[in-house]
């Protein structure tokens, strides 16, 4: 067992339903689910800058976009100086993939539509259970991690062995058994590359739908071994929060301190960011 604290670390004005988080120097930055902006958070002097990745002429508002149309940008993770930045795959509205290059601010957008169908042709998940929500990638392997809250409970990661992941050939689906709080089985949140180590996060919620929200029972935060695929540990950290982001703040031979992000389900532009000390 391994001993965790947890306090907040920051309360931010002008953001909701964070996500995806990931820290670069002392710039944090956070996606929404419902959100057409990539928010960049200063640490140190706390100013939030908007930047726009979603370009849809069709929409009527970049925030607290409506349910059927949102893009839900469940997944940021980062490799080199670029951001990946992808949606959840839980209805077609949500297929697509934005790169961010922290360096030039430039905006890439891909279609990952192909990609999710053949995901979901290899792993024999339907439409109703598909819903990625983690991510790593080490700029020629992508592990995708699917929140397994739909009827079937299907947790698992995708392994694949390419770069490009709009033009992927192949992949392998690994299922994954994750702990339960009162018979309900957490999910995958988000995951987190750090060395040869996974560490994820996992929510129980009470519902059998990758679209409708049930009541929360509790989080938790584990590792995976990254050659093995198999569970190495998880702890409870919280009997109330949906906690959907992770990123490391610091890291030492004895505790490592992640930063995580919580989805309150509500359309305030407000977010609560954690600091988690895991006492390795």
């Amino acid at each position: 067992m391994h001993a965790t604290i947890l306090e907040v670390f920051a309360e931010i004005d002008g953001v909701g339903s964070a996500s995806g988080l990931f820290l670069h120097e002392d710039l944090l930055y956070i996606i929404g689910d419902n959100s057409g902006h990539l928010n960049e958070y200063n640490i140190k002097t706390k100013k939030l800058r908007k930047i726009q990745i979603l370009f849809d002429k069709t929409l009527d508002q970049l925030e607290n976009i409506p349910k059927p149309l949102k893009p839900d940008f469940e997944i940021l993770c980062q490799h080199n100086n670029k951001l990946y930045i992808l949606g959840s795959g839980s209805t077609s509205k949500r297929n697509l993939m934005i790169e961010f290059d922290l360096k030039t601010q430039k905006v890439f957008q891909k279609d990952l539509t192909e990609t999710y169908s053949l995901l979901k042709s290899i792993s024999k998940i339907d439409d109703q259970n598909f819903n990625l929500e983690g991510a790593t990638f080490t700029g020629n392997e992508w592990l995708l991690f699917n929140r397994g809250n739909g009827i079937n409970a299907k947790n698992g990661i995708f392994n694949i062995q390419e770069a490009d992941l709009a033009k992927i050939k192949q992949a392998k689906f690994n299922p994954f058994k994750l702990p339960n709080i009162d018979h309900v089985e957490s999910s995958f949140t988000d995951a987190l590359l750090v060395k040869n180590e996974i560490f994820f996060i996992a929510t129980a919620e009470d519902t059998k739908s990758t679209y409708a929200d049930g009541k929360i029972l509790g989080s938790f935060i584990g590792s995976i071994n990254l050659q093995t695929l198999k569970l190495t540990f998880s702890n409870k950290i919280s009997g109330k929060h949906k906690f959907e982001g992770i990123t490391l703040l610091s890291q030492n031979e004895h505790s490592a301190i992640f930063l995580l992000c919580e989805d309150r389900d509500n359309e305030e532009l407000k977010t609560v960011i954690y600091k988690l000390i895991l006492n390795l």
